[in-house]
């Protein structure tokens, strides 16, 4: 009883460091674009958005019971080393897409995790199939559509309603409009994320006997998962904020506001539905979506793509770390131990590449190299074209910055005009 007792706490630090990763990795769902357009700073903005994520860890338990008891069966013979061997493979995948500032699924790392290391364990019969496609599958690859046409469509209502005013004045409206949206991401994120650790916490709790089956969790779960991802928020994930608000396309303050809104809006309903999807895919999504509905907006469909990848190979991928941590634990107690200091080792590597690089609050605006217009945005630039009269040099598409260059004479340098010898004004032969 003493090993099953030690193991359990083991459990609960793991699934709390896991939820103060997702923190981290999460904090640009709600924040990127509200700081790459200016409308908070980067420490403020991460401060709220920690805030916010607390309050609304309190707010529902209905994600917690899907993790707890909808996608694992409980009564399968599931093992704490069963939950340590997911949690790990969870936070290894988490930090290797931090590192490449990637916003990819920490729900569904999670998922895979516990997938995976059951699998191993227990057998098909521990996963419980059809909630694994219900809950999981399906919103996956609806999510981001959902979002993102939300998001195109407030997009281009938004500036619709706007024609003709003044843009300046219109901008501090969206700015503050950003603030409050943001906020409610910020809510959002809390009712669905936080719950995820408490359900892996709970189910912890009930293969060690120590609460009932199918319980709700207690309200020490709840506190102490909402401080975790409220902590991880706070410190701020810059290399994914980069991505989202530089990365994807060049947001301007109605862009921002209309994404916020629409990623909201999808994230309270999944989880009032108790569905346990991927708040980054919704976001990122609805970035997308924004930079669509702009007339002239220029999505970088490269960095897209990629984040695509990363959303696909995070099932499968943190399950098979998750399913080689397993074995291990299943061993005994020094498989437990190997797991332990491998996954301790392997993320002290991942901090230390990033040191080479750093990302923070102070260079966390300063986008991306140029990336040229590609074939699917130059298809949509013509059939919506930028909107006619001066358009401001900081929304310029890039594919027009670099024509405009190209296209521009280029001085001679002071010195060297300063030597040349005056030209007769002769007609050239």
């Amino acid at each position: 009883m003493e090993h099953i007792t030690l193991l359990i706490g083991i459990v609960i630090v793991t699934a709390l460091v896991f939820d103060f990763t997702n923190g981290f990795h999460d904090t640009a769902n709600a924040m990127a674009t509200t700081i790459s357009t200016g409308a908070l700073r980067p420490k403020t903005a991460v401060a709220m958005s920690a805030g916010l994520n607390l309050v609304g860890a309190f707010l529902s338990v209905e994600v917690a019971k899907t993790i707890s008891g909808g996608i694992i069966d409980e009564s399968a013979g599931i093992r704490p080393e069963v939950i340590f061997a997911g949690l790990v493979g969870a936070i290894v995948w988490n930090l290797l897409t931090w590192l490449a500032g990637l916003p990819s699924s920490s729900s569904h790392a999670l998922f895979g995790g516990l997938i995976g290391a059951t699998l191993v364990s227990v057998g098909t019969g521990g996963v419980h199939g059809e909630a694994v496609v219900m809950k999981v599958l399906i919103p996956a690859v609806a999510a981001p559509f959902v979002a993102g046409l939300a998001a195109m469509a407030a997009t281009r209502l938004t500036y619709r309603l706007a024609r003709g005013r003044d843009e300046a004045d219109t901008a501090k409206g969206y700015r503050a409009g950003q603030i409050a949206s943001a906020a409610l991401v910020s809510l959002a994120h809390g009712t669905n994320d936080a719950q995820k650790t408490m359900g892996v916490i709970t189910l912890a709790l009930i293969t060690g006997g120590v609460v009932a089956p199918h319980a709700d969790p207690p309200m020490w779960v709840i506190a102490s998962a909402g401080l975790a991802i409220a902590l991880g928020t706070y410190l701020g994930g810059w290399r994914i904020i980069r991505t989202m608000g530089k990365g994807i396309t060049d947001i301007q303050p109605p862009q921002g506001f209309a994404a916020q809104t629409g990623a909201a809006a999808t994230i309270l309903a999944s989880s009032h539905l108790g569905f346990a999807l991927s708040t980054t895919q919704v976001c990122s999504g609805s970035v997308m979506g924004s930079g669509l509905g702009r007339k002239g907006g220029v999505v970088r469909w490269s960095t897209a793509g990629r984040m695509v990848v990363a959303w696909g190979l995070t099932l499968p991928a943190a399950g098979l770390v998750s399913a080689g941590a397993a074995y291990l634990a299943d061993q005994g107690s020094w498989g437990v131990a190997t797991v332990a200091v491998l996954a301790l080792a392997i993320c002290g590597g991942i901090w230390a590449a990033s040191r080479r690089k750093p990302v923070d609050h102070t260079n966390v605006n300063e986008g991306p190299a140029v990336e040229p217009a590609g074939v699917v945005t130059a298809a949509l630039q013509t059939v919506a074209p930028p909107p006619a009269g001066p358009v401001p040099a900081h929304a310029e598409a890039p594919a027009e910055a670099h024509a405009a260059t190209d296209a521009a004479p280029h001085p001679t340098p002071a010195h060297q005009s300063a030597k040349a010898p005056a030209q007769p004004a002769t007609a050239s032969s």
